[in-house]
């Protein structure tokens, strides 16, 4: 079996909400709670859940952005909290982030030019009098004009801007990008060409992705394993297909009952949570989801549920998956969906070209 890219072991990220007089914390946000997972070399994991749940966090836990309160990231083999402050500068050129806002996350002084030539000087990725050429093929890689290079982004349109947030993401020739809800404040037809251009870049390049969104719609045509994430904790993780055809936690069949679908007349089962998700400052004791499943028992609420994975991979935290009635269509068809979702793209696409 290969070594993963990267494994992530019991990571714990608490944030103090409030203090007191005397500076001693009083209250403190459990924001990601015992998170553990493998990405391999070429794969894309994405993290979904409801916001709040922890999975931003968890995306810059992994690019050292925040420090954790307990567990390790390990990047080819190397645990990354123990690097120095040289070897984590040197590690960042092999791991990027792709922002989810393309109007703030570029810097509005800047050309073009400018902040993709910003990293490749700060790397030395390529020398000087090739920065430019490198800054042109980069525009390129991502269906942009090099000319581009001399504007600014007030220039340019929402899925453009995103086009060059992939592009600087690029510059220092990664391994790993962590996507945080990239296509999220983009147009549906602007968010297919943007999904394609990432899977693109996957198969030319070789990147791994951990893909942070909160829509499952899109997660399922560029994940090839999924992660649910309930305040704090990962509740089930399996393949994209597997997930979709027999989802297990009562919280992921919620999550996929909630899809919008483009097919009005299509039967569906709708699973839904009642109550509000508690607050992560005090979240509830045993599974965090028992003021809200419908399934719970006694020891829902007082047992935290391991993350259990069968011989084929599929990993649930639930004491009750296996006595669950089947989830019933909670999605329209595959068949119907998935003609419908790649006509659409295919129009997006041929519009883009």
């Amino acid at each position: 079996m290969t070594t993963p890219l990267l494994r992530i072991e019991n990571l714990v990220k608490h944030f103090v909400a409030r203090r007191s007089l005397l500076g001693q914390p009083t209250a403190t946000v459990k924001a990601v709670d015992g998170v553990s997972f493998d990405l391999r070399a070429g794969e894309t994991l994405a993290l979904v859940g409801e916001s709040g749940c922890g999975k931003s966090t968890v995306g810059r836990l992994v690019l050292r952005l925040i420090e954790p309160t307990e567990g390790a990231v390990y990047f080819d083999g190397r645990n990354i909290f123990t690097d120095s402050e040289a070897e984590v500068r040197a590690r960042r050129r092999h791991a990027q982030l792709i922002f989810q806002d393309p109007y703030a996350s570029l810097n509005p002084r800047m050309t073009v030019g400018q902040m993709l030539e910003e990293p490749l000087a700060l790397h030395g990725v390529v020398p000087p009098r090739q920065r430019k050429e490198r800054v042109g093929a980069l525009l390129a890689t991502v269906g942009l004009d090099p000319a581009h290079a001399r504007r600014y982004p007030h220039e340019f349109s929402g899925g453009q801007r995103q086009r060059i947030g992939i592009a600087r993401a690029l510059a220092v020739e990664p391994k790993l990008i962590v996507c945080d809800e990239p296509v999220s404040a983009l147009d549906v037809s602007i968010r297919a060409q943007v999904l394609n251009l990432l899977r693109d870049l996957q198969r030319r390049l070789g990147l791994s992705y951990i893909f942070i969104s909160h829509d499952l719609a899109v997660v399922k045509h560029i994940a090839d394993r999924i992660a649910v994430m309930y305040l704090g904790r990962i509740v089930e993780m399996a393949d994209a297909d597997s997930l979709f055809a027999a989802p297990r936690h009562p919280y992921t069949r919620a999550l996929l009952s909630a899809i919008p679908v483009p097919s009005p007349g299509a039967h569906r089962d709708r699973q839904i949570l009642q109550g509000d998700v508690p607050s992560p400052i005090a979240p509830p004791p045993g599974c965090h989801l028992h003021t809200r499943c419908p399934h719970v028992i006694d020891r829902c609420r007082v047992e935290r549920p391991d993350l259990v994975r069968d011989p084929s991979g599929h990993a649930t935290a639930c004491h009750r998956w296996q006595d669950l009635p089947d989830a019933g269509h909670l999605v329209p068809r595959e068949a119907v969906t998935g003609q419908i979702l790649e006509k659409l793209q295919a129009a997006f696409v041929t519009a883009a070209d």
